[in-house]
């Protein structure tokens, strides 16, 4: 196994790694600057795009563009413009909740849940975008959303309340998109940090970023901790799989300072690229509205 730094930018908050196996690119992005980043496999190539106000996560579509989770609700990001639109606002009149991370299911659906600014109090709610552009909401009492990702078959969606240190399991319907009994997947008290970005490989294993640590953390399907990986910096915060055979780990971070002895890390918003952990990941779905 060999960790290299793939980007030397310096992400205020990089966030939502996203491996397109169609473009052969790599998406992600800085919730701070805020802006949408893409390169090719070797880090060229490069493209970006600017946004209004911070980004919790990212949607590719099938038909061109993006979907972005923005501060006050999903808009669609047009790439060949750069013209952001709102599709729905999630709160509006309320200062506190925004929108953060995010994934698409394997039926083309994208789910997003939104945090407190201050990480303190749940009133964060967890949505699904449908490929009709409608909305739902899927949970309530959030205090801070992460890492939603999904089993292979989809009938599984794993979900992190940060704040709360763990990591949940909603029974998935993936015809209609709802969300059945909901249960704790695994606890993080017991470990070091917190639960932030997340996905599953083509076992089934979920691979949670340790925020505040700088670990990756493989959980089997029981929620049992399998592999723990040291990562450079302390700050990282998500996770996708990626490159032509889907097996190198992209890992994104964050520059900005969440205490002064961290904040003196060199390579702090870097993204990384880990090689050699002996698994795959999965492609990951576009939009499909």
């Amino acid at each position: 196994m060999r960790i290299e730094v793939f980007s030397t930018d310096r992400n205020q908050l990089g966030e939502g790694p996203l491996w397109d196996v169609d473009e052969q690119r790599l998406y992600w992005i800085d919730s701070y600057a805020p802006a949408v980043y893409s390169c090719d496999i070797k880090g060229g190539d490069r493209k970006s795009w600017n946004l209004p106000e911070p980004v919790g996560s990212l949607a590719l579509r099938e038909k061109g563009g993006a979907i972005v989770a923005l501060r006050n609700g999903f808009h669609s990001l047009d790439f060949a413009t750069g013209a952001v639109e709102l599709l729905h606002e999630t709160h509006p009149g309320e200062l506190r909740p925004r929108l953060n991370d995010g994934k698409v299911d394997r039926q083309g659906r994208f789910v997003a849940g939104s945090m407190d600014f201050e990480e303190s109090d749940p009133v964060g709610t967890l949505y699904r975008l449908d490929p009709d552009l409608s909305l739902h909401v899927l949970d309530t009492g959030i205090i801070c959303s992460n890492g939603p990702c999904f089993s292979p078959d989809g009938s599984t969606l794993y979900f992190a309340d940060s704040h709360r240190k763990a990591i949940y399991a909603y029974s998935y319907d993936t015809a209609s998109g709802a969300v059945g009994s909901r249960r704790v997947f695994t606890s993080f008290n017991n470990l070091r940090g917190y639960p932030d970005g997340a996905t599953v490989d083509a076992e089934g294993y979920v691979w949670s970023v340790e925020v505040y640590s700088g670990r990756l953390i493989r959980f089997d399907p029981n929620g049992v901790v399998d592999r723990i990986v040291g990562l450079p910096v302390q700050s990282t915060t998500s996770i996708t799989f990626g490159g032509p055979d889907l097996d190198i780990a992209f890992v994104t971070s964050m520059a900005r300072p969440f205490n002064n002895e961290y904040h003196r890390e060199h390579e702090a918003g870097c993204m990384f690229a880990i090689y050699g952990l002996g698994v795959r990941g999965l492609p990951e779905p576009r939009f499909r509205g």
